[in-house]
């Protein structure tokens, strides 16, 4: 049995995320997704928040899980008995960043591999930063993001009545 890991600050969860962990959760017998907390980065949704998003999004796979984690991402996998690393690739932009991160955790743990799944083409665009953005400025976010995540933007973004 292969379990898997599927790290991210998910801030918010992305149809691109959604994706790349349905794919994993086909590949794998089991998928924890991690919600991380990133020290480099100020969240606009807490951990707990991000966790119940991912849970909602996720309530249709059976084999997968989600949960919070900080620290190393190979202790993490270490610790829930994950043999690979998942992590999705957009075009140009991550590759230099993840095949680093995957080349340091493979010097960490050599037990540990990490697996790159490709977005597909018509996620390619997504981020949540900029998820963030366009919520921020009252665009819609329909398609980008799950329904639920996209009401919580729409409630977090929403301005106060005069």
């Amino acid at each position: 049995m292969t379990k898997a890991v599927c790290p991210g600050s998910f801030d918010p969860v992305t149809m691109g995320h959604l994706d790349i962990i349905e794919r994993a959760a086909r590949t794998f017998d089991e998928v924890v997704v991690a919600v991380m907390t990133n020290p480099r980065k100020a969240p606009l949704f807490t951990v707990e928040e991000r966790v119940e998003m991912l849970r909602e999004a996720t309530q249709h796979i059976p084999n997968v899980t989600v949960t919070a984690a900080d620290g190393l991402l190979v202790d993490f996998a270490r610790k829930h008995g994950c043999k690979v690393i998942v992590k999705g690739l957009r075009p140009i932009q991550d590759f230099e960043y993840e095949w680093q991160m995957g080349a340091v955790n493979k010097q960490l743990d050599d037990e540990i591999e990490t697996c790159f799944l490709m977005s597909r083409i018509e996620y390619a665009h997504l981020s949540s930063s900029i998820v963030r953005e366009l919520a921020f400025f009252g665009c819609p976010t329909t398609g980008m993001v799950p329904p639920s995540t996209a009401q919580r933007l729409r409630e977090k973004f929403a301005k106060p009545q005069a």
